[in-house]
C-alpha cells in the first residue's frame, strides 16, 4: 500500500468515528445544504464533466451516462432533499426479547463503518452514495473511473465545502486517483474498509471479485429481458417494451432481449413499430427476422448469426427471439439471465404466477417495465446500486441495505453456569 493511501484510508477511518456523534437532524441539514449548493453550482459542475465529455466518443454506449445537464443536476439535488427526508436508518430495534434468565436483548441497526465504492463514468454515483452514506453514518472511499475523474472532483470539492462550513470532518468522504492501482489498493485495504461496492460493466464486477480481499456486495450487470406471452395485450407489450429499452438504453435496468411466443409473431411488426421510430438496431433469429423483413427499417434489421445472447447492449441495440412456450421462455432466461430485472407480458393469471416464482432475479415484473429497477422509484430515495447477488441486500440498496446491526445485552448481574 502506497504512503498516500494509506494515509487517505486512515484519515477515512478516523473521522467516521466522528459520525456516530452527529444527529439523524444534523445529518439532514447538512445534505440539504448539499443539495442547495448542487444547484447554486451548476455552471462549476457542468464545466468539469465538459472536460470530460471532450474525451470521450459521444457514440460511446458511456456517454450518456457520463453527461450531466441542468436537469440531471436537479435531479440529483431532488433525490439528495428526498435522502434527507427519509426515516434514519439507524438505532431500529430489529429483534428484542428477554431470556429466561433475566438478560434482556436487542438487535439495533449500525452503520457498516467504511464503504469502499467503485464506479466508472457515472458522476452521479459521486452525490448518491455520498447522500445514502451520510444518512446511514458511514464514511465512503470513492474510486471513480478516469472518464468521469474531473466530474467526480467537482463534486467531491463542493461536498467537502460543505463539511466543513457545518464543522463536520470532510473526510467522512474521500475520493482516490483515477488509477487501476488505487482500485487495487481499495480491494485491499483490510482493517480501513468494511465493505466495497463495485458498480459497473461485466469486466469491473469480476475483476472486483477476483481481486477483493475486503467484503464485497455485487452489482451486478444486467442481461435484462421481456417474455411478451401469447396471453399478452399488443398496446401494453409495445408501451412497455419501448419503455424498457429506450427510457435510457445506457442503463443497467435497460431491456436487452425480447422473447415472443411462437404464436404472437404477426404482432411483431406492431410491438417494434415505436422502436422503430427510435433508431433501435434489432438483432432477430430467424423466424422473428422473417416476420419483421419489409416491416421494419432494413438498415436496422440484422440476422443472428452467433450466439449474441448474453449481451448487455448499453445502447440502442435489441436480441429478438422466437419461443414456443413459458418453459422455453424461463429456460432462456435461466441460461442468459443475469438475475438483475426480469419482465413478463400476459393476461393470464397463472402464466404470470409461473413466472414469477420461477424466475430467478432480484426484480420480477408482471405487465411493467424493468425500467423501475432504480432505488427512487422504489420510495427509497436514491440508491448506491442493484445488488444481484443473494447473501445480504438484493435489488435496489439504499438506507437500510448499508447498515449492519449488532447485539445490546443487558442484565443484572446474571452469570452463565
Amino acid at each position: 500500500m502506497t504512503m498516500m493511501l494509506s494515509e487517505t484510508f486512515k484519515r477515512v477511518k478516523a473521522a467516521s468515528k466522528s459520525l456516530a456523534f452527529l444527529t439523524d437532524n444534523r445529518r439532514n441539514e447538512v445534505l440539504q445544504a448539499l443539495a442547495d449548493a448542487i444547484e447554486s453550482h451548476i455552471d462549476c459542475l457542468l464545466a468539469a464533466n465538459t472536460i470530460d465529455l471532450s474525451c470521450m466518443d459521444k457514440a460511446n454506449p458511456m456517454y450518456d451516462r457520463l453527461q450531466l445537464t441542468p436537469q440531471r443536476l436537479h435531479d440529483i439535488a431532488n433525490d439528495m432533499r428526498h435522502v434527507s427526508q427519509l426515516p434514519s436508518p439507524l438505532g431500529r430495534t430489529l429483534k428484542e426479547k428477554t431470556l429466561d434468565n433475566g438478560l434482556h436483548l436487542h438487535r439495533v441497526s449500525t452503520p457498516f463503518g467504511v464503504i469502499g465504492m467503485i464506479y466508472e463514468a457515472r458522476p452521479n454515483v459521486t452525490f448518491d452514495v455520498f447522500s445514502l452514506c451520510f444518512k446511514s453514518g458511514n464514511a465512503c472511499i470513492l474510486k471513480g473511473g478516469k472518464d468521469a475523474d474531473e466530474s467526480n472532483r467537482a463534486g467531491v470539492a463542493l461536498i467537502h465545502d460543505v463539511l466543513k462550513a457545518h464543522d463536520i470532518n470532510p473526510s467522512v468522504v474521500e475520493l482516490l486517483p483515477a488509477s487501476h492501482e488505487a482500485t487495487e489498493e481499495l480491494l485491499t485495504a483490510i482493517g480501513f474498509v468494511d465493505l466495497c461496492i463495485p458498480r459497473g460493466s461485466k469486466r469491473l464486477i469480476d475483476f472486483v471479485r477476483n481481486t477483493a480481499k475486503v467484503p464485497v456486495i455485487e452489482t451486478g450487470a444486467g442481461v435484462v429481458h421481456c417474455y411478451f406471452d401469447e396471453a399478452g395485450d399488443l398496446t401494453m407489450g409495445r408501451d412497455i417494451i419501448t419503455n424498457a429499452k429506450c427510457r435510457r438504453c445506457s442503463v443497467c435496468n435497460a431491456l436487452d432481449t425480447l422473447l415472443v411466443h411462437r404464436n404472437r409473431l404477426q404482432d411483431l411488426p406492431q410491438l417494434c413499430s415505436q422502436l422503430a421510430e427510435k433508431g433501435v438496431k434489432l438483432h432477430t433469429d430467424n423466424e422473428a427476422y422473417h416476420v419483421l423483413e419489409g416491416h421494419y427499417p432494413a438498415q436496422l434489421l440484422t440476422l443472428v448469426t452467433a450466439d449474441i445472447w448474453h449481451t448487455e447492449w448499453l445502447s440502442m441495440q435489441m436480441g429478438i427471439k422466437t419461443v414456443g412456450s413459458i418453459e422455453e421462455a424461463l429456460d432462456h432466461i435461466s441460461t442468459y439471465g443475469s438475475g438483475h430485472s426480469e419482465s413478463i407480458v400476459t393476461e393470464d393469471i397463472e402464466k404470470q404466477h409461473q413466472f414469477q416464482t420461477m424466475i430467478d432475479a432480484a426484480c420480477v415484473y408482471v405487465n411493467a417495465p424493468t425500467s423501475f429497477t432504480d432505488g427512487g422509484q422504489f420510495g427509497l430515495g436514491a440508491e448506491i446500486g442493484i445488488s444481484t447477488q443473494k447473501l445480504g441486500a438484493r435489488g435496489p440498496m439504499a438506507l437500510e441495505e448499508i447498515t449492519t446491526y449488532k447485539w445490546l445485552i443487558e442484565g443484572r448481574g446474571q452469570v452463565r453456569s
